[in-house]
């Protein structure tokens, strides 16, 4: 009686221990895989999946100037006392830049998952090489981790010059990103940053790939003088939250030694153990109510996101 007590303990214990690691992810910190992710091969029914996504961020931040200004406005300085203003008329958005980071980390588990360490990477580029109104794609850095015989983390930095560009339409290219000699048991960490001049448009972020996903997060802090309609998917596995916050911005006034700061939105959804596209989880998409912003940028082509792994 005793030993099937101890043994019945000891499997709790190794239960718990497991549960416990399981618990440990998601991890949105990168730079180094966890040993969780190390010995991670899934979930439930997604054992058997040929790769994983252990997480992938989308950061959404706006630079602004205090020579935004407003058709409401008789001046064009931005301040806390004519902010609420801001949200009745059309806006000059030549002063607002929109920062985007962008994280992403795979895990291959099969020998047939290698080619799910290419990604495809949509970003708004004008045809007629019109640079004013473009978004810049930058700052690409991509690791692969791998394990020696020994056990020991071996990491290899992938040249990113040689990536190939392709247009999708008038308004598009598409990166396709290709990392070489990966295999089983290889971790794949991607960033980069898109800043973009068009203040009334966010892209689309897609929750669920063609692979299983750990976590899928976009994190973005909006001024409150831009009002966005947040289509958040209906799902239970996807969450959503907003709260008020502050956004410091650029000043150009030499006299003035502190920065001057406004409210902002700030919203967080996410979403774990995502299974692999079956059912589709329908992306969050941010359509802007008001104010107004001339011209009307143009939307992501059907079926295309700025990032989506192949």
């Amino acid at each position: 009686m005793k030993s099937f007590v101890r043994r019945i303990f000891m499997l709790a214990a190794m239960a718990a221990c497991g549960t416990m690691a399981f618990a440990q992810l998601p991890n949105e910190k990168f730079g180094k895989p966890s040993k969780q992710e190390w010995e991670f091969v899934g979930w439930g029914n997604t054992v058997n999946a040929d790769a994983v996504i252990l997480c992938k961020t989308m950061k959404v931040t706006y630079h602004l100037s205090d020579q935004v200004w407003s058709t409401n406005q008789s001046d064009s300085e931005l301040s806390i006392d004519n902010l609420a203003d801001f949200s009745k008329n059309i806006i000059d958005d030549s002063n607002i830049l929109v920062n985007y980071e962008f994280c992403l980390r795979t895990k291959i588990l099969k020998a047939e998952g290698a080619k799910h360490a290419n990604i495809d990477i949509t970003y708004y580029n004008l045809e007629d090489k019109v640079l004013v109104g473009c978004d810049e794609l930058s700052d690409m850095k991509i690791k692969v981790f791998t394990k020696n015989e020994k056990g020991k983390v071996e990491k290899k930095n992938v040249n990113t010059a040689s990536f190939a560009t392709e247009r999708v339409d008038k308004n598009y290219m598409v990166m396709h990103v290709e990392v070489p000699d990966v295999e089983p048991g290889s971790i794949i960490e991607y960033t980069y940053k898109i800043t973009s001049p068009r203040p009334a448009y966010l892209y689309d972020w897609v929750f669920q790939e063609s692979i299983p996903t750990v976590r899928s997060k976009c994190d973005i802090e909006i001024p409150a003088f831009l009002q966005f309609n947040m289509n958040v998917p209906i799902n239970k596995l996807i969450r959503s939250g907003v709260v008020a916050g502050r956004l410091s911005y650029d000043i150009n006034r030499p006299d003035l030694k502190k920065g001057k700061s406004i409210i902002t939105n700030h919203y967080t959804i996410y979403g774990d153990y995502i299974p692999a596209d079956g059912e589709t989880i329908a992306p969050f998409t941010s359509l802007i109510a008001k104010p107004a912003v001339d011209p009307i940028p143009a939307r992501m082509p059907t079926g295309a996101t700025h990032l989506r792994v192949k």
